[in-house]
């Protein structure tokens, strides 16, 4: 029995098979009525598995030696030429000569075949059969189209075993292939082995290195073409312009602009595009711009390249306004076009021209487009306009994983992280930048534990995570002082290959800087293979959150040494550093080498400069900076008033804000802070009560920080009553906010009203601290209260835990000393846990003074010129206790030991 009549007696009991072996007889059928319609891949498959004949349209698949074959088949085959080609009944013994050539290679490769026709080819090279170069060039660009570079290379060995590498046509062709199958180096390989180039051969290895982000080589070589006296062509000089746009090499795109114009080129579309492209990517909007005002011809292209110019640079109406004579030179906007106007939308939360554009969008057939869609979904959120995005998303008729991202992203910028949580469940397919949105999410929420948690969940699901989740996690770590996670994720790193990334590595030493191990942090950026402007500035700004400013100043000199460029962040984390300190000399240094490297300091950086001269005391050069800056903002102003306050000028800070509200820059809460300082400083209750006013007008007022600064003031200037009104009124308020109030009222010297508020702080459970005791124990000094200032400090140390400060044991030395007390209080001093200073000495000295006790004052004399041998006013005090007592023979050596040691007077306290 046959294996056919096997199979049929089998298709009573088994429906699928009886189907098969129907249709194949159908087929077999039509095969022989029409052998045309039918592949013939016999001679070029390599397994058994593929069929030898494939319909065209159906591609249903035919076997020779199939067992579901009929019996007629092997009869009519036996009498069809198409079969009679096979000696001893083998199907694919030798390719026939009939079907090895150039036109079935052609035909191969224009259906798409190429691995067939590949097949063919080495079959025609082994038997000595000619190739036209017609057929490797349709491989080599078929291949590189599919970027198939193992295939390529065949092809390659192919024209060396036939001696066809030389040919310059085929050679300028195999460096387009490897190009645009990622391999630049053996791109390289063929055009060097070359033994002569034209115009073609030097445009694709430029364009070789330009795709692949290799800027400056791709300059380089355009300029040895040049050299060598072959003319560029338009795709030459597209494939360069390419080039700078991709580094930002402006004056080389200058150049090349020179050339274009000077060969003709100028006027060409497509060069018009590129150059508006490269000049706006080199941050040169207004060459941009007149390069596409002179073009004579503009399409779509044009005006999307500079659209996006301006929205490179943040010029977002700009962009939108061109969009608008765009529409009205009847230019039909592209998806292309509409993305990036509403990412321009997207970046200054311009919700009603995005509207706009939704609907321009819709009009325009656009809306389908998944493309835009997804954009749609992301200028929404970032508008803050969710809902909006929500039917976008809804409405979707096709939706990719870019789709679910941006809407999950979505929820989590409007902090909607709930809705966020269940579409991520919902999601039937996650990638790593889904998980990567939701971590992000929780981490951006002050959520870092759940971020830390979904990871987790993360590795249990078998997602690998990126460098972007290393990085995410790692800021989530740093925010909350997590260093146990922290140094988990630096193993998971190693384990997973990131280390050698420089943003992982850069975000690790951040994250071991603000857990305060600054120890591992150098461990890291000592190990790093490659260093950025980041890891340096990184590096740096961990010494100073560690406080080793000594540390952050010999990195930037080593930083500088190593041939690295500062940015203006590195800039401003060293010149606060200086401030920090009042490191005056070497924050002039760094101003110099700020001014020697050409780097033009934003107004972030002016604001800083300005900051750290005022902070070391130098406010002319203060004041110097903040006139030279040609840009100014609000920030501006207020570290200059700042400065004025800082150094003890009121006077100049109220004249200061002046001059800012005629120039119309409107302060913040910051600078009303400041402005309150200065008011308090010198006294000024009616101009702080002008502030006060305007804060109200700009709905300041409900702001902590500036009605505690109004509290503060109103004391400092001896209005308590408008004080406790602005408390009083107050519908939050913070430990500041109470310790202004106490102050003022000690300040005032009203002992109970401050103890009263003591009792009303613990009541509405706000815990006090170091300040407000000392402001506590200073009324109860001032007021006499004694015994209520003992049983504070003892609250103080034992029931609040806050750790006394040489402040606190001064108030308690004024405390006693004011009382007549002073035994217990130099008893006070030497049973101390920690050294007396020479305040705690002088107080204790004042005190003695004041009461007459001469021995003890004596004593604390000593001890206060042990700390400061020349400190006149200890002299002073010595000089007055003596005299009250009539002992002026020790008054007199008093004076003459000043003029011994060399201590100068000081007028109003002798």
């Amino acid at each position: 029995m046959t294996q056919y009549q096997v199979q049929r007696q089998l298709s009573c009991s088994t429906p699928e098979i009886s189907g098969r072996v129907v249709r194949t007889e159908q087929l077999w059928q039509e095969f022989f009525s029409d052998p045309s319609q039918w592949l013939d891949s016999r001679f070029i498959k390599k397994s058994p598995k593929y069929p030898d004949f494939k319909h065209k349209s159906t591609h249903e698949g035919l076997w020779i030696e199939g067992g579901l074959n009929p019996p007629w088949v092997k009869a009519k085959m036996a009498t069809v030429a198409l079969f009679q080609q096979q000696s001893g009944g083998g199907l694919r013994s030798r390719v026939p000569d009939s079907f090895c050539n150039c036109d079935n290679v052609s035909k191969l490769c224009q259906e798409g075949r190429l691995t067939e026709a590949l097949h063919v080819l080495e079959l025609m090279v082994q038997q000595n059969t000619r190739v036209p170069v017609k057929a490797y060039v349709g491989l080599l660009k078929g291949f590189a189209r599919r970027k198939a570079l193992a295939e390529g290379k065949r092809v390659h060995a192919l024209l060396v075993q036939s001696g066809l590498d030389s040919d310059i046509f085929l050679a300028n062709t195999l460096v387009d292939m490897y190009a645009k199958c990622g391999d630049v180096l053996d791109a390289r390989k063929v055009f060097n082995t070359m033994p002569e180039h034209n115009v073609f051969s030097w445009t694709a290895i430029i364009s070789a290195y330009a795709d692949h982000g290799q800027g400056k080589e791709a300059i380089n070589l355009f300029q040895q073409m040049q050299q060598t006296g072959i003319a560029p062509d338009k795709v030459a000089f597209v494939a360069v312009l390419k080039a700078c746009a991709r580094i930002a090499a402006l004056e080389q795109g200058k150049q090349l602009h020179s050339d274009i114009i000077k060969s003709g080129f100028e006027s060409d579309l497509v060069i018009g595009n590129i150059l508006v492209d490269m000049y706006a990517k080199c941050g040169c909007i207004e060459h941009a711009r007149q390069a596409f005002n002179k073009m004579s011809e503009r399409d779509v292209i044009s005006w999307s390249a500079m659209i996006a110019g301006y929205a490179q640079i943040g010029l977002a109406k700009e962009a939108l306004t061109l969009y608008e004579k765009m529409k009205q030179e009847g230019v039909q906007p592209n998806n292309v076009t509409y993305v990036i106007l509403l990412k321009a939308c997207a970046s200054i939360a311009g919700l009603e021209q995005g509207k706009r554009l939704h609907s321009d969008i819709i009009r325009s057939g656009f809306e389908s487009d998944m493309f835009v869609g997804n954009i749609l979904i992301d200028m929404y959120a970032k508008c803050g306009c969710i809902e909006h995005a929500c039917q976008v998303f809804n409405k979707m008729s096709e939706r990719d994983m870019v789709s679910w991202n941006s809407m999950i992203a979505g929820y989590v910028k409007c902090g909607r992280m709930e809705d966020a949580r269940e579409l991520f469940n919902n999601t039937n397919e996650r990638d790593v930048v889904s998980w990567n949105a939701m971590i992000a999410g929780y981490a951006q929420n002050e959520l870092d534990k759940e971020a830390l948690a979904l990871y987790e969940q993360m590795k249990e699901e078998g997602m690998l995570p990126d460098n972007v989740t290393y990085v995410i996690l790692l800021k989530a770590c740093a925010s909350i002082a997590a260093l146990e996670q922290g140094k988990q994720l630096h193993s998971d790193i190693i384990r997973s290959g990131f280390e050698s990334d420089v943003t992982v590595g850069n975000t690790l030493i951040d994250m071991y800087a603000k857990c305060m191990c600054i120890e591992y942090a150098c461990q890291v950026f000592n190990k790093m293979r490659e260093r950025d402007v980041v890891s340096w500035s990184a590096m740096i700004s961990g010494y100073a959150q560690n406080g080793l400013d000594k540390e952050a100043l010999a990195l930037y000199e080593q930083m500088k040494h190593e041939g690295m460029q500062p940015n203006s962040v590195t800039y401003v984390i060293l010149l606060k550093v200086c401030a920090s300190i009042g490191a005056l000399e070497q924050g002039k240094q760094l101003h110099s080498d700020i001014t020697k490297s050409g780097f033009q300091p934003d107004v972030v950086l002016g604001n800083t400069l300005v900051d750290m001269y005022a902070k070391c005391g130098c406010i002319e050069h203060a004041r110097r900076m903040f006139n030279q800056m040609s840009e100014r903002d609000v920030v501006s102003w207020s570290a200059m008033i700042a400065g004025y306050v800082q150094n003890g000028l009121g006077k100049e800070a109220l004249a200061l804000y002046k001059k800012m509200k005629e120039e119309g820059v409107q302060p913040d809460n910051v600078t009303y802070v400041i402005l309150l300082k200065a008011c308090a400083s010198v006294a000024a209750l009616e101009q702080g009560k002008q502030l006060h006013t305007h804060i109200i007008k700009n709905g300041l007022e409900l702001d902590v920080i500036v009605s505690s600064a109004l509290v503060d003031m109103y004391a400092k200037c001896g209005s308590i009553e408008h004080a406790c009104q602005v408390f009083n009124n107050m519908h939050e308020r913070d430990v500041v906010s109470w310790n202004a109030m106490i102050a003022g009222c000690a300040q005032q010297g009203l002992g109970k009203e401050v103890l009263a508020l003591l009792e009303q702080m613990q009541r509405e459970g706000k815990k006090p601290n170091e300040v407000t005791y000392i402001s506590v124990l200073s009324a109860c000094s001032h007021c006499g209260l004694v015994d209520e200032g003992r049983q504070l400090f003892d609250a103080m140390c034992k029931d609040h835990a806050v750790i006394p400060t040489m402040d606190h044991y001064a108030c308690m030395v004024d405390l006693l000393g004011r009382a007549g007390y002073l035994a217990e209080a130099e008893d006070f001093v030497n049973r101390m846990p920690i050294q007396p200073d020479a305040v705690v000495w002088r107080t204790l000295l004042g005190a003695a003074r004041n009461h007459g006790h001469v021995e003890i004052g004596r004593r604390a004399f000593h001890c206060v010129v042990k700390f400061e041998p020349k400190n006149a006013a200890a002299y002073v005090l010595l000089s007055q206790m003596y005299a009250a007592v009539g002992r002026l023979d020790e008054v007199a050596k008093i004076r003459k030991e000043m003029t011994n040691v060399g201590v100068n007077k000081v007028p109003g306290l002798d």
